[in-house]
């Protein structure tokens, strides 16, 4: 029996007798606002949504979900470009409602619920003076960035989001709701930290918190797209000089508002503005900018600066990523023909560099095993009409078959698309994936949870 057919011939009022949130169903008010997602290119109809208002929901719209064998979705910021929060005829268990915030600056920790966004969880945290690694788009979700890792602009002084995860409130398979931590059921706090939603539904995190702000420097310094090759070649031996209170910088190639090709340098730094500012002098003097944007500003601010661009809801897109131990010359030169054949003027090529305290951490210590110094080279194709689709989509391929060669074969499980090829999560996890797979079996041997990079249980 399909999905839609299962939950037609089951009643829902068991599920209604024990759900004091929302029970969304096709037809109703505001269910083509609840099934929307980030990406627009995805347009799936699921037969149920539950918007949960608390863990007795979770668990409730879980164990529905199991007894009518139902294809489940994870919603919580909805922010994953491959669609994964949604689905069709099955059902979308939705946390959106569930993002409380509360900070003990005293311990410097912070409980979030797994609705929250990174700008919930930042207003909250900054009020004193404190963050972790959050993600590097402010509407992005905290537990999807988190359980693929969570690469955002602390990552050089602090680790990964995934690195501050103290402890997780899971709801597994079977319906139980288990405390995961150092100490309490390791084996599953382990592979939370990377391995993705696989092994249950999170529905708070626990996180270390770090002295951070409340001005810090950031932004980017925009070039004419003519000056590109050498825009890269200067990015790439400068980023890899950087301290750890860098942060995460990057390269992209872009159109600006105005119409102009252009490529641009991102940085941060989490330290003394007037450290930061010597820091980055030699990068105010290289080239000819079209404008500089690097300044001081208040770290939610920064959270936000490339909001603009990847923050609506709506717009079409599709993305395909992958890691590189070198940004060679043959790999720029690919991505500047890929930026001169781009169709669409929301579209960009971003390099992100992976450096710091993130790659200091031993590949086995959890499920994330990236754990070198790395170039997270990302292909993002944007456009507006859905008649558009075919021919980016197109773009975003070709360029990629050309480009992916020419990394290790391994992704960021964040970027993971819907297209790649399954073996690309077994290369991206490396010796951690027979431990995931071992860890799968154990708490989700029917695989309820197969909406992400997915790790298959034997059977």
């Amino acid at each position: 029996m399909v999905a839609g057919e299962a939950l037609a011939a089951a009643t829902l009022e068991t599920l209604r007798a024990d759900f004091r949130g929302e029970l969304i169903e096709p037809g109703m008010a505001g269910y083509d606002e609840a099934r929307s997602v980030w990406n627009g290119n995805i347009d799936r109809r699921p037969a149920l949504i539950a918007r949960c208002s608390g863990v007795a929901d979770v668990i409730a719209a879980v164990n529905f979900a199991r007894e009518n064998q139902l294809l489940v979705a994870v919603r919580g910021g909805g922010h994953n470009a491959a669609g994964y929060a949604t689905c069709d005829d099955g059902i979308v268990i939705d946390l959106s409602g569930m993002k409380a915030v509360r900070v003990d600056p005293a311990a410097r920790t912070a409980f979030v619920q797994g609705g929250a966004t990174w700008a919930d969880f930042d207003r909250e945290t900054q009020v004193f003076g404190l963050a972790t690694t959050g993600g590097t788009v402010s509407n992005t979700g905290v537990g999807g960035l988190t359980l693929g890792g969570g690469i955002g602009w602390l990552e050089g002084e602090h680790g990964l989001s995934c690195d501050n995860l103290l402890s997780a409130d899971v709801v597994t398979a079977d319906g139980r709701c288990l405390r995961a931590s150092a100490t309490e059921n390791a084996d599953l706090f382990w592979g939370l930290r990377g391995g993705g939603g696989n092994f249950g539904l999170v529905t708070a995190f626990e996180f270390r918190l770090h002295p951070v702000g409340p001005l810090v420097l950031g932004g980017m310094i925009v070039y004419p797209q003519s000056e590109a090759k050498a825009v890269f070649r200067f990015y790439r031996e400068f980023a890899r000089s950087l301290p750890d209170a860098a942060g995460l910088s990057g390269a992209a190639l872009l159109t600006l508002p105005d119409g102009t090709p252009a490529v641009a340098m991102l940085f941060a730094y989490n330290g003394p503005l007037e450290e930061g500012e010597r820091l980055l002098a030699p990068v105010r003097q290289f080239g000819t900018p079209l404008a500089d944007m690097i300044q001081p500003m208040p770290y939610c601010v920064r959270q936000t600066i490339l909001d603009e661009a990847f923050a609506a809801h709506g717009i079409h897109r599709y993305w395909k990523s992958g890691d590189a131990r070198e940004l060679s010359d043959e790999i720029v030169d690919l991505l500047l023909q890929g930026a001169a054949d781009c169709p669409s003027p929301q579209s960009s090529i971003a390099v992100f560099g992976l450096h710091g305290a993130s790659t200091r951490v031993a590949p086995e210590a959890t499920a994330f095993a990236l754990r070198e110094p790395l170039w997270d080279i990302n292909l993002i194709a944007q456009w507006q009409d859905s008649a558009d689709s075919e021919r980016n989509i197109a773009w975003g391929r070709q360029l990629w078959a050309r480009v992916e060669p020419l990394t290790g074969g391994r992704v960021y499980v964040n970027h993971f698309a819907a297209d790649d090829k399954p073996e690309r999560i077994r290369a991206s996890y490396g010796p951690n994936y027979e431990r995931l797979l071992a860890l799968k079996q154990r708490y989700d041997p029917t695989n309820l949870f197969s909406l992400n990079p997915n790790i298959k249980p034997a059977g």
